[in-house]
């Protein structure tokens, strides 16, 4: 477990500053991460990776001459906010655009897809990729659902080597796209890894059984088997990927393969060296070449006892790439050039938002409401942020409460601020959506971000908002949060309780209810179907492979959000 920490909610940032105070030759800080600490390349095209913390040495252990440029660092297993990953990558691009890689996992696709729309309409050309080389994760036939574990790392170092060499950016994307269609991993565990502040692991195995098709977010394998010899998980592990060989390698014999035999905590090094004899001599047997072999932690789920095979089908361009040198405070391979200089640049501040603002006085009133509403939303998530971390434990990652802690906590902070500073409620909201969005990261902070950004944009900052305004702003949340995220009803997240919510609360402002009288009615609503969502399979997100597991379990999201809205409620109950 993990047992050296201060407050939980700052871990991520505390373990980030002090990497970078430990590493000032190969990295330089910047808000929301890492970037190389030496002299840019102008011109280069700039590979920004990036995800939760809790995976050293990924994500800011990879940054270097020969890999990447640059890391955003979300908080525990939540993905880096647009903001931070759009910091990270404007401290890094050097004027041939920027390339954003990243694990298939939702929170990273909202938020990394925001950061490249942004870059590129600030002149700054962004594309992005995501890894998916977890074979548990998805049938083949959906492997664009597959989730992205170890086999980052060959995907990060082909796209960063394919930049070094001077590549436009269309050209380092589809090296990495390449890289990506020909890695596949799989891995095994025996025990869960538990979080800073907590006192339980995500999930436990029994003594005699391991898991199978782990992910590296603490979320609990896809079946279980006995545990193995050191031989036996070497043949399983093999054996797995050699079922399954990417388009265009016809057969394991003759083939080249990049190999990674990762370690995901808890198990040692010679314990891997014990496992990688055995798989180093079924690769042989079946005709492969092992290219350049990675034995050790490289990818990692805090104290996670547990293990993942790596294979990336090479051919000539893709061998060229993996062997390349590189030089980071985490991974070093052969020689790079000497020329390379550490600058002295100076550390980016975040950008703020507007001191003052222009509002009418029945919109700094109505502000003054909205600040109420955030206040005991705060203290709601606050009382409940066990609860939502042991609910989404059950077939999640467990950061649900965490990060809900985070970016309320953000968000009122930041309403604050906006309130003193005279904003009326559109401004005040925004500010508090920028803040969620930018600190908690994670799915649940890009969708927070959008419900107040859609309330924002419906109150505005000159009229006095009405039950009608309100229901509107949130009748817009509920189908901004489903066009952004792809979820529907029924699918077991947040939006089965977004949607109810919103018509309801806009069927009663129809009939001539005022607002706490519908937001009460609409609150029933959302309560009932938040219970409702225990008996739902999920059909997308992290639970998606565990389905079977959450059965009987609410979705931590839809929970939440049900928790919040009762919560609210008190605030325009009083306000009237």
């Amino acid at each position: 477990m993990t047992r050296l920490y201060n407050d939980p909610a700052a871990f991520a940032d505390e373990a980030l500053e002090g990497f970078a105070a430990a590493h000032r030759r190969w990295v330089r800080p910047v808000p929301g991460g890492v970037v190389r600490a030496t002299a840019k390349t102008p011109g280069q095209v700039a590979v920004v990776i990036g995800g939760g913390s809790g995976h050293y040495p990924a994500f800011s252990g990879l940054v270097g001459q020969g890999l990447a440029h640059g890391a955003a660092v979300g908080n525990v297993f939540a993905s880096p906010s647009a903001q931070q990953i759009r910091n990270v990558a404007r401290a890094a691009e050097a004027g041939g655009g920027v390339l954003l890689l990243y694990g298939n996992y939702a929170g990273d696709v909202l938020h990394f897809g925001q950061a490249a729309q942004r870059l590129t309409a600030e002149g700054i050309p962004a594309r992005t990729f995501a890894v998916t080389d977890d074979l548990s994760s998805a049938a083949p036939d959906e492997t664009h659902k597959r989730r992205g574990i170890a086999g980052d790392l060959p995907v990060f170092k082909a796209a960063a080597a394919a930049a070094e060499q001077g590549l436009t950016l269309d050209e380092v994307a589809a090296v990495a796209a390449h890289a990506g269609a020909r890695t596949r991993s799989f891995g095994i565990a025996f025990s869960g890894c538990t979080l800073p502040g907590a006192d339980h692991p995500l999930f436990s195995v029994p003594e005699d059984r391991m898991a199978l098709g782990l992910g590296i977010h603490g979320e609990p394998g896809i079946g279980e088997a006995a545990v193995p010899t050191a031989d036996e998980a070497a043949e399983l592990l093999v054996s797995a990927l050699l079922e399954e060989l990417p388009d265009g390698v016809t057969g394991p014999d003759g083939q080249r393969a990049a190999v990674i035999l990762n370690g995901l905590g808890s198990v040692k090094y010679e314990e891997l060296f014990v496992v990688y004899r055995r798989v180093a001599r079924l690769l042989a047997d079946a005709g492969v070449q092992a290219v350049d072999p990675e034995v050790g932690e490289l990818v990692t789920s805090f104290d996670m006892a547990g293990v993942s095979l790596t294979l990336t089908w090479l051919d000539d361009s893709l061998e060229a790439l993996w062997t390349a040198p590189a030089d980071t405070p985490a991974y070093r391979k052969g020689a790079v050039p000497a020329t390379a200089v550490v600058t002295e640049e100076p550390v980016q501040e975040d950008e703020r938002g507007a001191d003052t603002y222009e509002a009418s006085e029945d919109s700094r009133r109505a502000a003054a409401t909205a600040l109420d509403a955030l206040r005991l939303l705060n203290e709601t998530v606050e009382a409940h942020a066990d609860e939502l971390g042991r609910i989404d434990a059950v077939a999640g990652d467990g950061d649900h409460g965490i990060g809900m802690r985070r970016g309320a906590g953000a968000a009122y902070e930041a309403a604050q601020h906006a309130r003193e500073s005279g904003a009326g409620a559109g401004s005040l909201l925004t500010a508090a959506g920028d803040a969620w969005a930018d600190r908690a990261g994670g799915t649940s902070g890009a969708l927070w971000g959008i419900i107040l950004r859609a309330l924002a944009d419906a109150l505005g900052d000159t009229e006095r908002p009405t039950p009608a305004s309100v229901a509107h702003g949130v009748r817009q949340a509920s189908d901004d949060v489903r066009r952004t995220g792809g979820a529907e009803v029924g699918d077991k997240t947040m939006v089965d309780v977004l949607v109810p919510f919103a018509e309801t609360l806009g069927h009663q402002v129809a009939t001539g209810a005022g607002l706490a009288t519908a937001w009460a009615a609409a609150a029933d609503a959302a309560e009932r179907s938040a219970r409702a969502t225990a008996d739902l399979l999920p059909r997308m997100g992290r639970a998606r492979p565990h389905a079977e597991k959450s059965l009987g379990t609410p979705d931590a999201g839809a929970h939440s959000l049900a928790l919040i809205v009762r919560a609210v409620h008190g605030a325009l109950a009083t306000c009237q």
